[in-house]
């Protein structure tokens, strides 16, 4: 999100300066392991549908910039014991391309997915998955292409917020800006000086599991969720002979900066709960791990986002909350944020990630 925003900002001709911890794109965040998958039908509010719209067209403009292929339109199939008539209604107002597939139409186009005969898919032709590591490349290219500067392996030590700008101290030396854009992920916990958000960060693992190419590659197997008797489970084809790849959205262990940060195998369920899922819908899929890994998530309470401005600075905007869900987004989170900063408005609904429907929110300045 804050590279994205980095280049919208460095696009309007604005002096930006980004601060990374680490050097992205890069293992210790939430947006390493290759894809995400990218879908345009949700449930609930016209406003994620719209957004998920929106980063689209921008994650092609990023390709046609940085001229790498960032996006894969493989489309993408959810599966679910209900008929999701609420994503019907999304559908429907947004003239997305979608089909209702039952059990039986699922396996007959795709015949290494078993689904039980009560749950129904939906189709999304024209979604697919995004080459995450790929697209925090490209924003971070043309970013400093157009003038922004990036400091990388840089930890910070101190933020002041003033009346009117802030002071941001590094170990290598201080900075001052008229605006800050804080977007810091699963390390929000570090920033209790500044404000206190409702984030909760989780280990989370994923893996890639030996399938039959002729099932599962991606020439002709679609990304997916689903939900199973033992959580919600999202995945991808196999990329060039890598496996079929398959995460669980839920569940996951408590992590803190500071914390261990176990690699994936050290808990049993790692490899166990990936496993169950993809024998009981993606059977010939279900092979030896050829790879795993893990990655952070960073849930609010709602696991909706959080964009908003500091409730007490006005010149301090905050971006947190996305993991599940949120990397397609991030295209269009860049732009919002661009907005906030330069205009303090944005044309993009954004009331649903208001912090104020969070009770009891501590904001602190030192």
């Amino acid at each position: 999100m804050g590279m994205s925003a980095g280049y919208h900002l460095a696009k309007n001709n604005v002096k930006t300066l980004l601060i990374d911890k680490f050097d992205p794109p890069h293992v210790a965040g939430s947006h390493h392991g290759e894809t995400r998958l990218i879908r345009h039908a949700y449930t609930g509010s016209p406003t994620y549908t719209a957004m998920a719209l929106r980063a689209d067209e921008l994650w092609q403009e990023l390709e046609a910039a940085s001229g790498q292929q960032l996006l894969t339109r493989s489309g993408v199939l959810n599966m679910s014991a209900s008929d999701s008539g609420n994503k019907w209604k999304s559908t429907e107002a947004f003239g997305l391309q979608v089909e209702r597939l039952d059990a039986d139409e699922i396996h007959r186009r795709w015949p290494g997915v078993r689904a039980p005969e009560s749950y129904v898919g939906l189709y999304e032709k024209n979604a697919g998955f995004l080459h995450s590591e790929a697209c925090v490349r490209g924003y971070r290219q043309q970013a400093l292409a157009l003038g922004a500067r990036l400091l990388v392996n840089t930890a910070i030590s101190r933020i002041q917020v003033e009346p009117h700008g802030v002071t941001v101290q590094t170990f290598d030396g201080t900075y001052h800006a008229d605006r800050l854009i804080l977007s810091t992920g699963a390390w929000f916990s570090e920033l209790d000086s500044i404000i206190e958000l409702p984030i909760r960060s989780v280990r989370k693992a994923v893996a890639w599991f030996n399938s039959d190419p002729e099932l599962y590659d991606s020439a002709q197997f679609p990304g997916f969720t689903f939900g199973a008797e033992n959580g919600g489970f999202y995945g991808f084809p196999s990329i060039n002979g890598s496996g079929v790849k398959i995460g669980r959205h839920d569940a996951g262990q408590l992590w803190k900066p500071g914390m261990p940060f176990e690699p994936f195998g050290h808990y049993e369920d790692d490899e166990r709960d990936l496993r169950q899922a993809l024998e009981a819908f993606l059977p010939q899929a279900a092979g030896k791990v050829n790879r795993g890994a893990v990655c952070k998530y960073e849930f609010t309470p709602d696991e909706h986002f959080i964009i908003d401005r500091h409730p007490e600075h006005a010149h301090v905007f905050v971006a947190g909350g996305f993991s599940g869900h949120g990397f397609k987004f991030a295209s269009v989170v860049g732009e919002i944020l661009s907005d906030l900063t330069r205009e303090s408005r944005t044309k993009h609904d954004i009331t649903p990630f208001a912090l104020s429907r969070f009770q009891n929110l501590h904001a602190h300045t030192r």
